[in-house]
């Protein structure tokens, strides 16, 4: 058997990251694929930054300076696919997908940075319309292989379990209900017999099934305050593996910062072992 260790991180800009300390973190970690969202540089910015021992994928935004979902790996993908949701639909710096070959067993990896929105904006209005897309294409996904994950920032905490202070957000991007309903869609509802068991869509949070019915663990806190040193965070960045794949998850690990100045990120990475 194989063990596909698979790590996705909201870099906050590659560049940035890096500089504060990314390339210890992955130097020691030893990454299969690493998934990034909001890259905010060029594709040879990350061919600089990561070296040739790594196949690099990416796709930046339209607008430049913003977005950007990136896939590195240590063997070479086949058939990458940056379309996604209706032909007018600008998803550029949000939606990568691509497969690898895993000593013989294909595994696709998504890396995907949903909209963070804004209540009663334009910009809240894009990420219902993201949202939207993947309930048409996650069942598409897992048609087409049985053995996938979608993981990065998705910007919505599905349950209370997920932020810390909960009751203060009902009405903000994030977790408004209309949100979290999505997410349902996804993995199944809270209280449901086959909540996160392949319910839904057969996709499971397999960060939530990991840690069970607890706090967190957060992957992002805001930079005001002393949200991070209290760990008054949410839990917005998700692996979303198919039932089939999370059947082969053998550890999960959020690998939060020691200490505040330690951060090269405001995202915590989340770290899988699949064994396959």
């Amino acid at each position: 058997m194989t063990r596909l260790r698979i790590a996705s991180v909201n870099v906050n800009g590659v560049r940035a990251a890096f500089r504060k300390g990314m390339g210890d973190w992955l130097a020691g970690r030893d990454v299969d694929i690493l998934a990034m969202q909001e890259v905010r540089a060029e594709t040879a910015h990350l061919d600089e930054l990561l070296g040739d021992e790594w196949a690099i994928l990416h796709d930046p935004a339209t607008a430049k300076g913003r977005a950007g979902v990136a896939i590195a790996s240590r063997r070479a993908a086949s058939v990458p696919r940056m379309t996604f949701g209706p032909d007018d639909f600008d998803s550029a710096g949000r939606w990568l997908e691509a497969d690898y070959d895993v000593d013989g067993t294909v595994v696709t990896v998504v890396s995907c940075y949903v909209p963070s929105g804004a209540v009663g904006t334009a910009k809240q209005d894009e990420k219902f319309r993201f949202l939207e897309g993947m309930l048409v294409h996650l069942p598409e996904l897992r048609a087409r292989n049985p053995l996938s994950v979608v993981m990065g920032d998705l910007n919505v905490g599905h349950r209370t379990l997920d932020i810390r202070n909960w009751k203060g957000n009902v009405k903000n991007a994030g977790f408004l209900p209309e949100e979290r309903a999505y997410f349902d869609r996804f993995f199944g509802a809270e209280g449901d017999a086959d909540y996160n068991a392949g319910g839904g869509f057969g996709f499971v949070d397999v960060g939530r099934r990991f840690a069970g019915e607890v706090d967190g663990p957060y992957t992002w806190w805001s930079n005001r305050g002393k949200a991070f040193d209290t760990d008054t965070g949410w839990r917005i960045d998700y692996q979303a593996a198919t039932l089939e794949l999370a059947a082969k998850v053998v550890d999960v690990k959020v690998d939060r910062a020691a200490a505040w100045d330690e951060r090269w990120s405001d995202h915590a990475p989340v770290v899988v072992d699949y064994q396959l």
